[in-house]
């Protein structure tokens, strides 16, 4: 009887999700010839072309497409199989800063159910430093977040470029205060931020106060205000005006992992987290 890898059928999975050889390679632990092997195999196995893969891109074929499918029941009931009872499900708590993930979160929750069918997320967003206190506190297995002046290690998923972003039309007139968009304190990203507008001696007034970064970048998007947001996070079609008002210059602020998950199925649900921030930051 003929079986499949499901090895094989996970790469293929996760390719679906991640659309980059890479990125699979980093999440499951192996190199990126291991993954071409594997999905090299699973072609022959089926005898359908799966993948498309150029230069510059990847993509599931028609025949990919339809195997999709069968390929996340099949891993979906191969952990119900391993588990001691069907209901049984695995449960990470994760805690997740505005600055680090914002609107990335959706495709990274996504991916996640992709690579793991079977995983159960408790997610809670906050501020950095927040969260690193509830994380110490036993509350979340792991958090992804703004380094804050800590030695603690971790893991570096980016390393972002701070600016000042605007709606194209955005206009400060003379004699008129910044107009600014943050949000709420205590966040490290809008301390930082007004701090060096006041270091350089700019005057500004905050009229977009959020209670989420979705919030703040729909202020921005409609040209209310100014905000020091991270380039990968920047609403698309936004500029950076900075130089053009003649705004400082914002730090690079490095996004990390702290994590004390020690078995095998969190620690790959982790490194699929990584190989998504390592893909969005390169793009």
């Amino acid at each position: 009887m003929k079986t499949l890898d499901l090895d094989a059928v996970q790469a293929f999975a996760l390719l679906a999700s991640l659309t980059n050889f890479t990125r699979v390679a980093e999440a499951m632990g192996t190199t990126q010839s291991a993954v071409s092997l594997k999905l090299k195999r699973l072609k022959a196995f089926l005898g359908r072309r799966l993948v498309e893969r150029s230069p510059r891109s990847v993509s599931l074929t028609a025949e990919g497409e339809a195997f999709l499918a069968h390929a996340k029941a099949l891993l979906a009931l191969n952990e119900r199989a391993l588990s001691a009872a069907p209901a049984a499900v695995y449960r990470l708590r994760l805690g997740v800063s505005e600055h680090a993930a914002g609107r990335e979160l959706p495709a990274l929750l996504a991916k996640l159910d992709a690579a793991d069918p079977g995983l159960t997320l408790e997610v809670g967003v906050g501020f950095s430093r927040q969260l690193l206190d509830e994380f110490d506190d036993g509350k979340y297995d792991a958090v992804i977040v703004r380094q804050e002046r800590s030695h603690r290690g971790g893991e570096l998923l980016a390393d972002d470029q701070y600016g000042w972003f605007a709606a194209p039309g955005f206009e400060r007139r003379a004699g008129e205060d910044l107009r600014v968009a943050s949000l709420a304190a205590p966040c490290g990203v809008r301390a930082v931020s007004l701090r060096a507008l006041d270091n350089a001696r700019i005057a500004w007034r905050e009229v977009f106060v959020g209670g989420g970064l979705t919030a703040v970048l729909a202020a921005v998007d409609a040209g209310l205000a100014v905000a020091a947001l991270a380039r990968r996070l920047s609403p698309v079609g936004t500029v950076d005006a900075g130089e053009r008002f003649g705004l400082p210059a914002l730090p690079r602020s490095k996004v990390m992992l702290y994590s004390r998950v020690s078995d095998g199925r969190g620690k790959a649900a982790l490194r699929v987290i990584s190989a998504v921030f390592r893909g969005a930051a390169g793009a």
